[in-house]
């Protein structure tokens, strides 16, 4: 997360622009006949938000203004698929905002970083897995859960750094060229956390996934009778 004192006007400007067509779009594909008719999907949603708001107050913060935590958007868009994912990122920076641990101004850049990011890496993925029509249960498991949120944790990393190096406001630490050995133990827990919580998703609670497809995965071993 970075604070907006280091991104000048035109990157914050530039979030917003970005930020706010994705919300509103995720706003219009979301399924809000189902989501007010079906009580248990609120249940999901409400938990999942507050659930990632907890993990975003889990984090370190540096003097400089840039903060270290999880994302845990990969858990979230296989759990609610990508609208309501979307949205449901932009729910727990409102809360972060309400207690002083966000920046209005840069609701915008961290949303296209935390959230837009980890959100469309993981959606590519799970929709290459569903385009190959694998059988197999570990295909998704490490391809919708551990892959896509290593991938997600080191772009976000990457663009962040590209960011404050365009605006010229964060002075790059003179060790910088070494970071790339570093970059591991970012996406390493990133993809545990998010790809342990699948598993157990798939294991006891399939039909929470909205997109886990259990007439394919879990279907019976078929049995010749003859």
């Amino acid at each position: 997360m970075i604070a907006a004192e280091l991104l000048s006007t035109t990157t914050l400007t530039i979030g917003w622009l970005i930020y706010l067509p994705a919300l509103v779009w995720a706003a219009c594909r979301s399924p809000w006949l189902e989501l007010f008719s079906d009580i248990r999907r609120q249940h999901l949603l409400f938990g999942t938000v507050l659930t990632l708001f907890v993990l975003w107050l889990v984090r370190r913060d540096f003097e400089v203004g840039v903060s270290f935590h999880f994302i845990g958007m990969t858990a979230v868009t296989l759990l609610l698929d990508w609208p309501l994912a979307v949205l449901g990122g932009f729910a727990a920076q409102l809360g972060l905002l309400a207690i002083g641990r966000q920046d209005l101004a840069a609701i915008g850049v961290n949303g296209v970083l935390l959230v837009l990011v980890p959100v469309l890496v993981t959606e590519l993925c799970a929709l290459w897995v569903e385009r190959k029509q694998s059988q197999n249960l570990f295909v998704y498991i490490f391809c919708s859960g551990f892959f896509p949120a290593a991938l997600a944790a080191l772009l976000c990393v990457l663009l962040g750094l590209w960011v404050l190096w365009l605006d010229g406001r964060f002075p790059m630490p003179f060790w910088l060229e070494d970071f790339i050995g570093y970059l591991w133990l970012v996406m390493f827990p990133e993809a545990f956390i998010n790809g342990t919580l699948i598993t157990a998703l798939v294991v006891f609670k399939p039909e929470w996934l909205e997109t886990f497809n259990r007439d394919r995965y879990l279907q019976a071993p078929w049995k010749d009778d003859d």
